[in-house]
Formats: structure tokens, sequence, C-alpha cells
């Protein structure tokens, strides 16, 4: 497994560039131990979903679910090599060896561990890419998996979780709020309709909905911000200081519970944003604000007494649950194709997107015995 994650930080997989040669060398791993592997690429080439399956055919089995992409490291300081596995202090660092290729490199260890047993269910892997930018890549996997005959009658994805099983976690959409006003000189700035304090008064009725939201809105005590949150985390707009700009952007993003009614609160926003721009119209036809839905990913929320979940705390020795407050390709499988998902790795978040990224060898360990468990189940036929 070491040896196998240490070959996969050494890929440079920041999302903005290809994954095509890590998959490729997986693709070969796996297909040395004779098991059945498909690549789905994208339009380029240049990036690419895997898809594994080792043991019989015609029933379900498991998926162990990941994804090869990670996170820029500009402008971090690093006193590591972030595509360079080194160990320290019981640690093993380098970019994603928390988020999430250490598991990853477990689950394609435990692919060729499997492939050497007389299997009765089957195990598979889905490795994707794209997932930090708001899980796209995994789109073209998911409908290959629609139209399969079969499908994975469990999914466990390996975000890091320390182990324990997580069940849910927010949906979340992004979204783009447009500014249209009126460029002029700022020395007759009053004559012009400035679209950056346009923008700011939607930001504005962003943060007064997320104020309402965080008293008096829907509550769910496992997380830990027990509620719909709405972010804004980028506006810009204008030329230079001495023109009134004509546009400005603001994106943002909406994380909700389940249970939330998320096109309601995005009719309250545009609703909100025809207010401010309605009284002005009468000296400037052209203002405006106009929302739009970027991309979205639906939220996990599987029963705390489903069998996955019952399965994979057999599997770990878990005796309760948690949630997450980070997204997952989860209710993806879960919501698209009816895969009943829960979310158990190696890792804390809390070591993610940072520089010097680590995971612990005592977490990896655990990840290893549960997978080792896991094929002893599959041999058995659960």
């Amino acid at each position: 497994m070491r040896e196998i994650l240490g070959r996969l930080v050494s890929f440079d997989t920041v999302s903005s560039k290809p994954n095509i040669d890590l998959m490729v060398h997986v693709k070969g791993m796996l297909e040395a131990a004779g098991i059945a592997v498909q690549l789905i690429p994208d339009a380029s080439g240049g990036k690419a979903n895997l898809y594994a399956t080792t043991g019989p055919s015609g029933v379900g089995g498991v998926m162990l679910s990941g994804h090869t992409d990670v996170v820029p490291v500009e402008g971090q300081a690093w006193s590591r090599p972030p595509f360079q596995l080194t160990e320290g202090e019981g640690r093993l660092y380098g970019r994603g060896t928390t988020d999430m290729k250490g598991f990853v490199a477990c689950a394609v260890a435990a692919m060729l561990d499997a492939a050497r047993r007389p299997l009765r269910v089957p195990l598979h892997l889905a490795l994707s890419y794209d997932e930090e930018i708001g899980c796209m890549g995994v789109r073209s996997l998911i409908d290959m998996l629609k139209a399969a005959p079969v499908r994975p009658r469990f999914c466990i994805v390996g975000e890091p979780t320390g182990m324990q099983v997580a069940t849910g976690h927010k949906g979340k959409v992004a979204l783009r709020a447009t500014c249209t006003g009126r460029e002029g000189h700022s020395a007759l700035a009053p004559l012009a309709l400035n679209a950056l304090h346009l923008a700011a008064d939607f930001l504005g009725a962003v943060r007064g909905l997320q104020a309402e939201l965080a008293v008096t809105g829907l509550r769910d005590g496992d997380y830990d911000v027990p509620y719909t949150t709405l972010h804004v985390g980028k506006m810009s707009g204008g030329v230079q200081v001495n023109i009134v700009p004509n546009r400005a952007v603001l994106d943002f993003e909406i994380r909700s519970l389940a249970g939330e009614d998320v096109p309601s609160l995005i009719w309250r926003l545009e609703a909100a944003a025809e207010a401010i721009v309605a009284p002005l119209r009468a000296e400037f036809p052209e203002a405006a604000i106009s929302v739009e839905r970027l991309w979205d990913y639906p939220g996990l929320g599987t029963p705390s007494d489903a069998g996955v979940v019952n399965f994979v705390k057999g599997l770990t020795g878990a005796n309760g649950t948690i949630k997450v407050a980070f997204g997952t390709e989860g209710g993806l499988f879960d919501q698209r194709l009816g895969i009943p998902t829960v979310i158990c790795g190696p890792g804390s978040m809390a070591q993610g997107h940072k520089p010097d990224e680590f995971v612990t060898i005592e977490q990896l360990e655990r990840c290893e015995a549960m997978l080792v468990a896991l094929i002893g189940r599959l041999e058995v036929g659960f």
C-alpha cells in the first residue's frame, strides 16, 4: 500500500491538470492481476474515470469510491516536497495523502488482494476526476453504471473521516450573480450606476438570509454547523479606480441540510435582487442583477439503521455514526443510482487542503484492516 501511495502522490493531479497518467498506471497494476478495468475518458482524453471489478459477475457486490484529483499547492508554505511521499513521526506527507490518495492506495491494494481470493461477491473500484471542483468528473461514470445490468449493492466513499462511519453531508449549489450598472467617469460618479455597489447590496441580502437561517432555519445537530449556510466566495468588477464599473460578478454557494427548500432560497435571493434594482430603472433602464446556477451536487442522508451502515460498522467495529461538513460524491451514487452509501476513510479533513498535508500510518493501517475484513465478507457472500 505504501509503495502504491508513493506512486500516486508523485502524479501531479491538481484538478486543472490531466490525471490520465495516474489512471493508466492504476489500470496497468490492476490488469496485471487479472482484474477487469474500464477507463471512461473525458472529451479531451486528458482526464478519465476508472471502474474495475474483481470476482463473479451478475451480483451487486461492494464498490470502493475515491477521487484522484487534488487541490493546488501554489501559495502554500510547504516544508516538504508536495508531490513526493515523505515520512516522519508516524505520518506520511504529500499532497493528497489525506484527501484522498491514502484511501485510493488502500483500495487499489485491496483489489489486488481480492483478485487472489475466491470471492462469492465482487469488489468494485470507482476512481474519478474533478471532484474538487464540484464532483463534476464522476458523472460520466454514473451514466455508465446507470446503463449497467447490475449495480453495486453498497458503496463506501473513502473520504477522510478518521475511520468513523459517516452517514450524511450537506448538498451544495454554486451560483453566480451578475450585476449590470452604467459606466462613467469617477468625477461624475453619482451620475453613473456602480455595479460593484449593486453587488455589495446583493451581498448584504445573502448575509441577511444566512443570519435568518442561523436562527430560525432547519437544524441538524449532527453537523458542526447545524443549519443551511450561504457563503460568498468571490466578488469581482471594475477596471481602474477612475472608472465607475458597469459590471460586477459575485460567486456564492448554498450548502443545504436534507429537507431544505433550496429553490425557495434562490427565489428569495432573486426577489431581493429585483428589489435592489427596481427603484433604479427609471434612471438606468439597464440596471439588473441576474442569478444563475453554475453546478450542484446532492447531499447524502443515509438512515443510521440502513443495511450499508450496519455492514460497514461491522467491518470497522464502530458503535455510532457521524456526519461530515464537506461534500462528497456519495450523494450522487445514492440519489442518481440508488446505491446505499456511507463515507469511511483514513485521516482527517483538518489536514486536507493545507501545506504539509499528511495522513497517519495508524489511520492507514485501520483502513487496511477494514478492507481485509471486507474481503473476508465477500468470500463468504456477505
